[in-house]
């Protein structure tokens, strides 16, 4: 048998393949038999030999040192001791050496009969019950029916029924040769299995199986052919490339993985911290020894055959422990961890630790807000920023003399010496530090930034960058990592500052948003009030010369800040400026004080929506240095202006309709008479709940109308509720509507795999202002409580949908300029029904045009073949009669790797034309995939009534 085989891996592979190991190969690889369950001696903390860490197998625990010390030192290498037999070599031996176990009866491997699809089931065409009434001894299996002609291939038999069989049987059938036609075989466990497997004429089960695909009427007997045929083409594939035998499915020698990647640690106090894979490899050596013990004593049957069940249940246990209902535990009721543990998941060793690594210059705390920093700045705790930039502060502490030793610079910052904190300060000046938000969802997720040290113990983030990082301050916490050599610093400076992503990359609209007290701040400020009875707004109907007068009379205090007045202003309409009088108000001539030139007057009342539009013209016509300045400024303008106008959530500022119980009443009565038809027969109960769910709805809509009508005109509009909802600020006309209106449908919670009603017909008919019975509390539980349930459960959903989206897309990389296809796709705007859901100017704008584009009426060319279709393009195609053009697109590009700019055409995060080397196959996956997961964390918030939005 060949043994402890050399078998180096050449360095310059091109593939792996995986197949499966033959007993040969098992021990070609072992460098010995493992016999004992022993691990190491715990008086001399040494191996035992034979054991699961022998020396003899594995190779020394010392460098150049054998078991008994015969042999020390480098000069024996290679030597075999010929007292111990210990190889004298290095101890990393230890993490490549393999051992085995001798198996006295074969055993199946777990993943071929209890893994779906089930490959030794589908190869002999067994139930999965079947084979493990086969494999765990409990039937016998009929291999050969030979003069038996009574009994088939693979039926099934009891014990009683087979002793039956041997005693009917002539005495001389069962000394025959198990090959013989005649000679009636039947086993059980895995043997049986592996003599059925040993049999199989692959070539001929593959024909047999083609043909009855192509004959079968059943479509399940159709399926289930086309399932086996489809393990049978497997094998048949890999034993052209090489040796791949079905039996090999059943193991013989049980290879024993190299001990230092199962340590056995020793800890304080005479204990041991041990994997758990060694306790797994010891009730299979224990009762591998005792099966082969109760063997040479000539043991019952039925002892037999529980051990050996006993020795299958704990290889299996070995191998995949998790897949077993029974799984072996340790002592605090924890499931072991077994080999298919240690490699699958987000703990295995893939994700964990091939793919993912720890990294030195790195640091975690909670965040806090910062409104005083600017756009590309974070303030970074001074202890942490000593901690994170040690290697560079004692770089400078020699540098420049202070210090003559590495050990005496460390010994000063560990002290926090005051001398440390110049230095600090000095090197931070351009070295950037990326902070990065778990879960990382899209790229945004890891943005960087220009520290400023603070006292205390919390990161300070800026309150715009808020939006891309889906944080809030409510003891979230983040990473930061400091990029160390030069290319990743002058990366992380140009690249990805907070203040150079300011365009969200799946849409192009703009991510760095006011938001909350900030929106409602500016929508307060450029809100106009007219004067009203004995409410007399101060400067009303005054004509300024410029906005510096303005500024002027109000901090005079000469006008109110929501005084409507007219002023002379330049307004920018088609680009071109123009100068004339206009009618606005204070506050938006202060708010214009921060809005670039090039942008010219702005004047409406700012809500988030016209706040996304006018910070994405604001990109459009200056540059990014220029709008982080404005977003900064309106960021401290918000804020201001939210604290002066003192807006707060007051009790009286929730209305309720004054013909709300009237509502009610008729639709309490409409209802009443349905059910009446019901109760008399005129419609089903299907009918009956649709059309109460419609009258419900109906009358919630209507309240809801009428209560956002009071608020708007209550005080002007300047109701504090209303102006929260009205600027975006928070809350949506949902819970609006429930705090002043009705709380309305709640959502039925659905058990797994029912379907019917999602709403309970009996809505709530009070508000929260009003409360709530406790029958409607009870059902408003009901509900909200599902919202919460969903969010658990659907959150890993979508960041497993990410990830394949990832592994989809991942090779997608703009990789040449135009790979010069002729072909494309044609577009037109998205329509449902009649109605316009994506007009052509938003689907067509930064891709690239196919063909010339003509103006039909005029035969004005419009744009050429290969031009990028720009907002102006975008807007004159829009404005002719043309339906529908043709574009280059992704899917029709011939680029042989990746794809060309051409036809991929902008980058939405830039708002140019994409560069060699951007991967927009990942960009892709991550703007499908963030806001996957974003919605699923929806219901948590509408409390469980039910909403039109799809969640």
């Amino acid at each position: 048998m060949p043994f402890k085989k050399d078998l180096k891996i050449k360095p310059n592979f091109t593939q792996i393949t995986l197949s499966l190991a033959s007993p040969d190969s098992i021990l070609e690889r072992s460098y010995g038999e493992v016999l004992k369950p022993e691990t190491i001696n715990y008086r001399t903390y040494k191996p035992e030999r034979d054991g699961l860490f022998c020396e003899r197998i594995f190779g020394p625990v010392k460098d150049y040192e054998c078991y008994c010390g015969k042999y020390k030192r480098i000069r024996y290498k290679g030597i075999v001791c010929d007292r111990c037999g210990v190889e004298v070599t290095e101890k990393k031996v230890r993490r490549e050496r393999m051992g085995h176990i001798k198996l006295v009866v074969p055993v199946v491997h777990i993943w071929y009969f209890k893994s779906l699809p089930n490959k030794i089931g589908y190869l002999l065409g067994l139930s999965s019950k079947k084979l493990e009434t086969i494999v765990y001894y409990e039937r016998y299996v009929v291999i050969q029916a030979g003069i038996r002609e009574d009994k088939n291939y693979l039926d099934l038999l009891t014990e009683e029924e087979y002793l039956e069989i041997l005693d009917q049987l002539p005495k001389d059938n069962q000394h025959l040769d198990d090959m013989d036609p005649k000679k009636f075989v039947a086993k059980m466990g895995a043997d049986a299995v592996r003599d059925l497997l040993a049999r199989i004429d692959l070539n001929n089960l593959s024909y047999q199986l083609r043909n009855q695909a192509a004959t079968e009427t059943s479509q399940q007997r159709k399926a289930e052919a086309l399932k086996r045929l489809g393990v049978v083409e497997s094998f048949r594939e890999a034993n052209e490339r090489t040796t791949n035998r079905p039996e090999w499915m059943i193991v013989q020698y049980l290879p024993v993985v190299p001990p230092e990647l199962r340590p056995l640690v020793p800890l304080d106090g005479g204990r041991f911290a041990s994997s758990d894979l060694n306790d797994l490899y010891r009730r299979v050596i224990i009762r591998n020894n005792r099966l082969k013990r109760l063997i040479e004593i000539k043991a019952p049957d039925v002892i037999l055959r529980n051990e050996k069940r006993m020795l299958q249940e704990a290889v299996d246990s070995l191998f995949d422990n998790s897949r077993k209902s029974n799984a072996v535990k340790a002592e605090g009721g924890r499931a072991l961890k077994s080999l298919s543990d240690v490699l699958k998941g987000k703990q295995g060793r893939f994700r964990q630790n091939l793919l993912g690594k720890r990294v030195d210059y790195s640091g975690r705390s909670v965040i806090v807000v910062g409104p005083e920093l600017k756009l590309h700045e974070c303030g970074l705790p001074k202890d942490m920023a000593a901690e994170l930039f040690k290697p560079f502060i004692i770089r400078k502490l020699i540098e420049r003399g202070i210090v003559k030793t590495v050990k005496s610079a460390k010994k000063l910052v560990d002290r926090k010496e005051p001398v440390i904190w110049d230095i600090l300060e000095n090197i931070l000046k351009g070295h950037p530090v990326m902070l990065n938000r778990a879960p990382t969802l899209h790229r945004l997720s890891i943005q960087a930034f220009q520290p400023k040290l603070i006292e205390g113990k919390a990161i300070h983030l800026h309150p715009l960058v808020c939006g891309a990082f889906n944080a809030d301050f409510d003891g979230d916490q983040m990473a930061v990592h400091v990029p160390l050599s030069n290319a990743a610093v002058l990366e992380a400076q140009l690249l990805m500052l907070s203040s150079h992503n300011i365009l969200n990359p799946q849409n192009g609209s703009p991510i760095t948003l006011p938001s909350q007290d900030m929106v409602l701040g500016l929508y307060y400020t450029t809100k106009g009030r007219k004067s009203e009875g004995d409410n007399i707004v101060k400067g009303e109907g005054k004509a300024f010369y410029s906005a510096e007068e303005v500024i002027i009379a109000y901090n005079e205090g000469k006008v109110d800040l929501h005084a409507y007045i007219r002023v002379k202003a330049k307004l920018r309409e088609n680009d071109v400026f123009e100068e004339k009088l206009i009618e606005t108000t204070v506050g938006r001539v202060i708010f214009n004080q921060m809005v670039p030139e090039e942008a010219g007057f702005l004047n409406m009342l700012l809500t988030k929506k016209a706040l996304r539009e006018v910070i994405g013209d604001i990109i459009k016509f200056t540059d990014v240095p220029r709008t982080a300045r404005f977003l900064d400024d309106i960021k401290q303008l918000g804020f201001n202006m939210a604290f002066r106008g003192g807006l707060s959530f007051n009790l009286s500022d929730l209305l309720i309709p004054d013909n709300k119980q009237e509502m009610l009443n008729s639709a309490q009565g409409e209802v009443d008479e349905i059910t009446s038809n019901y109760n008399m027969g005129f419609i089903t109960n299907n009918e009956r709940y649709n059309q109460v769910i419609d009258i419900w709805t109906r009358v919630n809509n209507r309240i809801s109308e009428t209560l956002n009508k009071m608020l708007e005109l209550d005080k002007q509009g300047f109701n504090s509720v209303y102006m929260m909802l009205h600027s975006g600020a928070r809350g949506s006309k949902e819970q609006v509507r429930q705090l002043g209106g009705i709380r309305g449908l709640m959502q039925k919670p659905r058990k797994s795999g029912s379907s019917g009603g999602e709403l309970i017909e009996n809505p709530i008919l009070a508000n929260l202002k009003e409360g709530l019975s406790v029958l409607e509390y009870f059902i408003s539980t009901h509900g909200a409580r599902k919202g919460l349930a969903d969010t658990a459960l659907k959150t890993a959903d979508a960041g497993y949908l990410t990830r394949r989206l990832v592994d989809v897309a991942q090779d997608v990389v703009i990789t040449e300029e135009d790979c010069g296809t002729l072909r494309g796709i044609p577009i037109s705007a998205l329509k449902d029904n009649d109605e316009v859901v994506e007009p052509l100017y938003d689907r067509i704008i930064g891709r690239v045009s196919l063909y010339n584009i003509i103006d039909p009426l005029t035969d004005q060319l419009i744009v050429k073949a290969g031009e990028e279709i720009d907002e102006d393009v975008a807007t004159l195609v829009e404005n002719t009669a043309i339906e529908t053009v043709e574009i280059r697109s992704v899917l029709t590009c011939e680029s042989r790797k990746g794809v060309c700019v051409k036809c991929y055409g902008r980058n939405l995060a830039t708002g140019r034309r994409t560069e060699k080397g951007d991967s927009v196959g990942i960009i892709a996956a991550q703007s499908i995939g963030e806001p996957g997961t974003q919605l699923t964390l929806r219901t948590f918030h509408t409390g469980g009534a039910a909403s039109g939005m799809a969640t």
